[in-house]
């Protein structure tokens, strides 16, 4: 499976699996499939519940075709509107637990998406799909128009998605926090911390424990002379006093 180098705002080189084409084209059919259900649903309510026939049998084909055009349109902006408010996912993506990420590491905004559904026009509707196809094809991380002019990717969660992955740590209903300063870090702070300190101390890095620990002290504005613990402990510490502040499980 290809794989994709992420930089993260805090220079920290994560690896992903790219989503593959399979993936993408199953997910857009998804996506296909539940915009044409809430369509029929609307005009199946319309014409046989609410008698709106009744209403449009002296309309010429431009009105009708107008009406059609108006109950559509919310449905022409379901990628946008499903990525921007679920951060990358639409309903289809998420049942093939695949997103769109920036690859400067950033989170991705309305912005970005809104460039993504915009080339979308030349990607998929205009040329059928193939010009978005063969983007991919030729492109090593399945990239298509839309991606490369918003710089994102579309990763694969798959297998990614356990407690040794998140923020989320087992502590003691006793517990007591060392670091109160925790709280100036974001959830996505100590996410990065917490996947890079796993994949550190799997690969026996000492170099990145150490990194990790001089941008945690350096952001907590803490001095090292006033910790009193090894560098391991001190991250797993603020993970877990960061997990007691905010009560948050990802």
């Amino acid at each position: 499976m290809a794989q994709i180098e992420i930089n993260t705002s805090q220079n920290v080189n994560l690896t992903f699996n790219v989503a593959s084409i399979g993936e993408r084209i199953l997910a857009f059919f998804i996506d296909l499939l539940i915009k044409i259900a809430g369509m029929f649903v609307i005009f199946y309510s319309l014409f046989e519940i609410f008698n709106f026939e009744t209403y449009t049998r002296e309309w010429d084909d431009f009105s009708m075709y107008a009406v059609f055009i108006l109950i559509s349109l919310p449905f022409d902006f379901y990628t946008l509107a499903m990525e921007s408010l679920m951060e990358g996912q639409t309903l289809g993506k998420k049942i093939l637990k695949i997103k769109v990420v920036k690859v400067d590491g950033y989170q991705a905004n309305f912005g970005d998406y809104l460039i993504r559904w915009t080339f979308r026009i030349i990607d998929v509707y205009i040329s059928s799909g193939m010009v978005g196809l063969i983007t991919m094809i030729v492109n090593k991380h399945n990239l298509r128009l839309g991606d490369i002019a918003s710089g994102t990717a579309v990763i694969s969660l798959k297998n990614n998605i356990n407690i040794s992955h998140t923020i989320l740590e087992k502590i003691s209903t006793d517990y007591v926090p060392t670091f109160p300063q925790v709280i100036a870090l974001s959830d996505n702070d100590v996410r990065i911390i917490k996947e890079n300190f796993i994949k550190a101390k799997n690969g026996q890095d000492r170099i990145i424990i150490s990194r990790l620990t001089n941008k945690i002290l350096e952001t907590l504005k803490l001095n090292r002379d006033d910790i009193p613990l090894t560098e391991s402990k001190f991250i797993d510490t603020v993970i877990k006093d960061y997990n007691f502040y905010t009560g948050k499980d990802f």
